[in-house]
């Protein structure tokens, strides 16, 4: 019984080493299991897209006055709302129901056409793409925030989920125009955020600064009765942007069937990473040497710059290259919020230096660490999609402006946005 045990033991080893039956994992899987994971991937990073939802409301309502944060609060769960309902009655199909090569798909509403082939679930995507849409309508609200009127917001809201968003993300991920032209833009720095970002730019032009906002000088200047209302709050809304990051570039990767995808989607996830870290510490470091203080607001901002920059590219650089273009969109954010205090553009939260700024570095900078895209394509995708959102957006906000008027009055803004639009006070000391 001995030999034969050796025997059979010599020849398990034979058939392992020589070519024969492996019992390792296979490299691939079946299509219905492709099809799961696809799925689950699409699930997973769409609520953590979701998350950024609380994380835009807390930063908002930290920056912003004490005497605005029930309004930042209403904006933001009606936004998210809004974008749901328009993404499925407009949105989806006008991005992908465009011809290839095309421009703009078709006004109707989404409907779930699930099959093996495609490999994954049609609703699965459908809620992927529907965050993001929701995270650029986000961007605008901070913006604006403190002396815009609700409902006017709400209805612009409305028109750039339901259309604009749409059509210029088709252009590119619908397989339009732009993608013929091989523009590049992995996750979203220009489609989502240097569109929310011109957006919001359009918006603060149109209406104007808070009273009292700058200086004959054009610095800016604290608004009372403090600001911000909560730096901690603000903090802890940017931590939940950077998480929520990780959905946003990782689950763009569309793919996590096999042993490539999810290799690609860890390797997205520590550049991710790493670029906001770039931006963190590259803030904290101009900010001291320039001012002799170092500026939890611009370091904060400088996280979601560099999270903003590596979106267009997350996969291609390596570690090093992932820092340094997060660090260069952080330092890109503290340079854009002196140039809008130059113009006297008021940007409450400071999302334009963020998402358009630093949105349009990590465009530019795709063809640095990825060979198969070149500048004449990225410049040209850069151009079309801020010319087309802030053109549309800019007529938008003039005609809201001319008809049911945008701004509150001189007396709601001094009461507070909270009081004269809400009703309802966020903070309030009782003995």
């Amino acid at each position: 019984m001995k030999k034969i045990s050796h025997y059979l033991s010599f020849a398990f080893l034979a058939l392992i080493f020589l070519g024969g039956p492996s019992f390792s994992a296979e490299s691939t899987v079946g299509a219905e299991t492709q099809y799961v994971f696809n799925t689950l991937l699409f699930l997973i990073c769409g609520f953590l897209v979701m998350f950024m939802a609380p994380g835009f409301a807390m930063l908002e309502s930290g920056m912003v006055t004490s005497k605005s944060v029930s309004t930042i609060a209403a904006k933001n769960i009606g936004l998210f709302s809004i974008a749901g309902i328009m993404f499925w009655m407009f949105g989806y199909n006008l991005a992908y129901g465009i011809p290839e090569g095309g421009y703009i798909g078709t006004l109707t509403p989404w409907s779930d056409g699930s099959k093996l082939e495609t490999g994954y679930s049609d609703g699965s995507d459908w809620f992927f793409q529907m965050v993001f849409c929701a995270t650029t309508a986000s961007i605008v609200s901070g913006t604006l925030a403190e002396r815009i009127k609700i409902w006017p917001f709400f209805i612009f809201t409305a028109i750039l989920t339901g259309i604009i968003y749409p059509i210029e993300m088709g252009w590119q991920w619908g397989g339009g125009w732009l993608s013929a032209a091989g523009f590049s833009d992995f996750a979203g720095s220009t489609l989502v955020h240097a569109a929310g970002g011109s957006a919001a730019l359009a918006g603060a032009i149109v209406l104007g600064p808070r009273l009292g906002r700058f200086s004959k000088n054009s610095s800016d200047k604290p608004m009372p009765p403090f600001a911000n209302s909560s730096i901690p709050q603000v903090t802890i809304g940017v931590f939940i942007l950077w998480f929520g990051w990780f959905g946003f570039n990782g689950g763009s990767q569309l793919a996590l069937g096999t042993v490539d995808d999810a290799t690609a989607i860890a390797k997205i996830f520590i550049n991710t990473n790493l670029a906001a870290c770039g931006g963190v510490i590259a803030n904290a470091i101009v900010t001291r040497f320039y001012s002799g203080k170092t500026d939890v607001i611009l370091m904060l901002n400088g996280a979601l710059g560099g999270l903003v920059a590596i979106t267009a590219e997350p996969l291609a650089p390596t570690p090093i290259a992932a820092i340094l273009i997060g660090a260069i969109g952080g330092i890109i954010v503290i340079v854009g919020t002196k140039l809008l205090f130059k113009l006297k553009i008021d940007d409450v939260v400071g999302a334009i230096p963020v998402h358009f700024f630093a949105g349009i570095w990590g465009t530019l900078a795709v063809p640095i660490t990825n060979a198969d895209t070149n500048f004449g394509s990225q410049l040209l995708g850069v151009i079309s999609v801020i010319a087309f959102v802030f053109v549309v957006s800019l007529i938008i906000w003039k005609v809201l402006a001319a008809t049911v008027g945008i701004r509150v009055s001189k007396e709601a803004e001094e009461k507070g946005t909270d009081v004269a639009e809400i009703g309802v006070v966020a903070y309030s000391i009782r003995d």
